[in-house]
């Protein structure tokens, strides 16, 4: 699908086209089609709407999102305190790991700050990475430039670099400043970290957003890395489980990640 995108020359087009086709745009209108049902088929009419509103009553509930993420996504389980005590001795052994934090997307200008600042996504992954890290000895890359549908500006990874040495004391070994998705994401780091002799590297980023990373990483690397998901952000976030079935914000943002990338698995994009 980005071949194709590209060879139409409509690259650009990719975060119009994702917003179009994830909720609620569909449901929206099929709510619409329900009402112009009802004049000439009034029970199919009722019917179209009743399960428009159903589906956007379950596309904000953090059970849904929970179901897609471990049913339909089958996101990996975040990395055991066993794990974290194996990569810390592989890097006092030395051997070539690197850590590989992937971006989520800044804000351009923060006015708070005057500078441009990481959005929340892209702050926890960052986080999380630095503090694998701190905890390991590995060395950490971060991977992310002006998204599709960010304007000219400083590329996040830039960004990324500023708060990772200001605020956490910990600077990046690599920056990956170029790529603008996931799959540039997977071939601009595997094309900067194979000259350093890079052989494992330990991918950081978003529970949902895990599954088509790694397989981009690994159709990037082709073999010549070993590719182990460190996802983070797992948490479910729901005080109690009556809530979960509760439309909420929350809900519908988790739901529309999760819908998102099982898009982009379909689709190769």
């Amino acid at each position: 699908m980005n071949s194709l995108l590209t060879l139409l020359g409509i690259e650009s087009w990719k975060p119009i086209l994702s917003a179009l086709v994830l909720p609620p745009v569909p449901l929206l209108l099929l709510v619409l089609i329900g009402a112009r049902l009802i004049l000439p088929r009034r029970g199919l009419g009722w019917l179209v709407i009743l399960l428009a509103t159903l589906g956007l009553w379950f596309s904000a509930c953090s059970g849904t999102a929970q179901f897609l993420n471990q049913v339909a996504l089958k996101v990996p389980p975040a990395l055991t305190r066993e794990q974290v005590a194996e990569l810390k001795a592989a890097a006092q052994a030395r051997q070539p790991i690197a850590i590989v934090v992937l971006g989520g997307g800044q804000e351009a200008l923060a006015p708070e700050y005057g500078v441009a600042n990481l959005n929340s996504f892209s702050l926890e992954r960052l986080r999380y990475g630095v503090w694998l890290g701190r905890e390991t000895g590995l060395p950490v890359a971060f991977s992310g430039g002006l998204g599709w549908a960010q304007p000219d500006g400083q590329p996040e990874a830039q960004t990324a670099a500023r708060i990772a040495a200001q605020d956490f004391a910990h600077p990046l070994k690599w920056v990956e400043d170029q790529s603008k998705d996931t799959r540039e994401n997977a071939a601009r780091s595997v094309a900067l970290l194979k000259p350093a002799g890079i052989t494992q590297i330990v991918l950081v980023t978003h529970g949902w957003h895990m599954p088509r990373s790694v397989a981009m990483f690994e159709d990037a690397a082709r073999g010549t890395m070993k590719i182990q998901p460190a996802p983070m952000g797992l948490a479910t976030r729901v005080d109690t489980k009556s809530l979960e079935w509760v439309p909420t914000a929350r809900g519908f943002t988790n739901v529309r990640n999760a819908l998102h990338e099982l898009l982009g698995s379909l689709i190769r994009a």
